[in-house]
């Protein structure tokens, strides 16, 4: 099936990705991974550090002439950032001594991840944890979406909230609009409040979170299964975007919000269309997703950003070696990735909908696929007696 790795830190020389499953002759180019790598580094509020990197994914392996070749695809993603910190980055040992960061940050992965590798120094686990390694999972992503094309799956997502200012409820989303704001939000006004929210935020030393939505459209019904709990898509698809750094919150459809209403009122209602033999429903409160199977409705999830933790006025906090109490180490971070955020949970997504393809109609070859996938639709057209 689809199935990645990546590697790198943060500050180190660059970021790794592999990936297997993809079947031979899917176009593939550097451009086109691009597109996706330029979209997760935009969004207002973002670190000097965008300014510094400009991503690219370099296909070391599984292309040729254009086309995949059925064997891993390699990627490798150059920080640009690493001429800073050759030294402290060093993989061999060096002559002069490093300081170690040594004050923890709350709301990071710092105190439980130097206990639990048994570190005196923080700088090990913040730099895998940093959300830097994402860059490699939109690469990856870039590459589930090409696939996903070719079988008519489209997934965009946009800004729902950001510093407790929500946007205004619209179906279809305006994506052209979403693509041009800095917040990736589809309600202008509420963007510019948004705007406004951050700015504030940086002037008291503080950081913004939010809600980003991301939609699947043209998934066909039967992705999943009901028969065993790992291989319900929901779930798959919830770890996913749990997944993505910050994500604190994942709900599919009208998720928390059916708790609030009556059963009659929570389901949706399924309807045949005679003229064109298709299956529909008439509302998506269940956001694409039935029994732990896809239903033929676009794919909806949604989820919480929190604040991000590294504040320029930081906590207080202790010292690993000390226990004293000290201000919470500063690295250089984000006001708000809301935005970003929802690039990112684009790319889980298709990464888990890909697996879900290849799971469901195989094949080695991007045209044993696409038969596959034709012959199941044939199938399921008409009634179901």
């Amino acid at each position: 099936m689809f199935r990645f790795l990546t590697a790198g830190e943060s500050h180190g020389r660059g970021l790794v990705a592999i990936i297997e499953g993809v079947p031979a002759g899917l176009p593939l180019d550097e451009d086109y991974i691009a597109r996706d790598l330029v979209r997760r580094q935009g969004g207002y509020g973002r670190s000097a550090r965008m300014e510094i990197e400009q991503d690219r994914a370099e296909i070391l392996s599984g292309v040729r002439h254009g086309l995949t070749i059925g064997s891993p695809i390699s990627l490798l993603i150059l920080n640009r950032d690493w001429e800073n910190w050759k030294e402290i980055m060093s993989i061999p040992p060096v002559e002069r001594e490093i300081g170690p960061v040594t004050c923890l940050r709350p709301g990071h992965a710092d105190l439980a991840g130097t206990l639990k590798y048994g570190l005196g120094d923080v700088r090990p686990i913040l730099e895998r944890a940093s959300a830097r390694e994402t860059a490699a999972r939109v690469a990856v992503g870039a590459v589930a979406r090409r696939f996903l094309e070719e079988f008519g799956i489209e997934i965009h997502s946009h800004t729902l909230a950001i510093g407790g200012i929500w946007a205004k409820s619209t179906w279809p989303v305006n994506r052209d609009q979403v693509e041009k704001s800095p917040v990736r939000c589809a309600d202008s006004e509420a963007e510019g409040l948004m705007i406004a929210a951050i700015d504030a935020a940086r002037e008291k030393g503080d950081t913004v979170g939010g809600i980003f939505e991301v939609v699947a459209t043209g998934v066909p019904i039967g992705l999943g299964s009901h028969v065993h709990w790992d291989r319900k898509l929901s779930g798959k698809i919830t770890q996913a975007i749990m997944s993505i750094n910050a994500v604190k919150g994942v709900e599919i459809g009208d998720g928390f919000a059916l708790a609030d209403i009556p059963g009659s009122q929570a389901h949706d209602i399924i309807k045949w269309d005679s003229a064109n033999r298709k299956w529909h429903h008439a509302s998506n409160r269940a956001g694409g997703i039935e029994g732990g199977m896809t239903n033929g409705e676009p794919v909806v999830v949604r989820a919480v950003v929190k604040p991000i933790p590294t504040l320029a006025k930081p906590l207080p906090s202790v010292d690993l070696r000390t226990g004293e109490v000290v201000e919470a180490h500063v690295e250089r971070s984000d006001i708000c990735v809301v935005p970003a955020a929802g690039v990112i949970g684009e790319a889980m997504l298709a990464i888990v909908l890909a697996d879900a393809m290849l799971e469901k109609f195989g094949g080695d070859s991007i045209e044993e696929t696409r038969h596959n996938y034709q012959v199941y639709l044939a199938s399921i057209g008409g009634r179901i007696e």
